[in-house]
């Protein structure tokens, strides 16, 4: 039977041959979970929050000394397969559809056009600003990788660690690479 359940896994898992993607399953939501999400590069003084990014399925990076819940900022990295969200037909829709979920909730949020950037194999990723002054600080930018969309984040609660974190943040996006790219 467990035979069964992994082969059925391995075929219901999506196909990210062009993407560095941690997939991986647990069977703690009543069934098999499955989890997909950009494998980030090291970046020193940062590390992964486990339990919070297979609850969430995103990569979530956290200060060292710091979890999730306690972080001023954290990062994470988002894979969005693509055959999940069919009603966007393109990065631009992907990023409207977005944006439109972001005001829905916050209506007093600003939303600003970043400048862009690029990843470590050289793709260009657009990058947002979304702002609820005295609430929250983000950073998003967005890209394609094979059958996903990529969403790369840099949440903070304040103005101060969204400063601060900045450059770790552009840092983490610049050395992102896909798998199979060669350099």
């Amino acid at each position: 039977m467990k035979k069964l359940a992994l082969s059925l896994l391995i075929l219901l898992l999506p196909n990210a041959s062009s993407a560095e993607m941690v997939k991986s399953f647990t069977l703690d939501c009543k069934g098999i979970c499955l989890h997909w999400w950009p494998k980030l590069p090291p970046i020193k003084g940062w590390h992964q929050d486990v339990d919070v990014s297979y609850h969430d399925n995103i990569n979530v990076l956290v200060p060292d000394g710091h979890k999730f819940a306690d972080a001023d900022a954290v990062m994470y990295a988002n894979a969005i397969y693509k055959s999940r969200v069919p009603e966007d037909k393109t990065l631009d829709h992907f990023i409207e559809g977005d944006k439109e979920k972001f005001l829905s909730d916050h209506p007093k949020m600003e939303i600003m056009e970043l400048g862009r950037l690029t990843t470590g194999d050289g793709k260009s990723l657009r990058s947002l600003s979304f702002v609820l002054k005295d609430e929250g600080w983000e950073r998003v930018s967005y890209g394609e990788e094979g059958d996903f969309y990529l969403v790369f984040t840099l949440s903070s609660r304040s103005q101060k660690g969204y400063d601060e974190t900045m450059g770790t943040y552009e840092k983490l996006v610049e050395s992102y690479r896909e798998k199979n790219s060669v350099h």
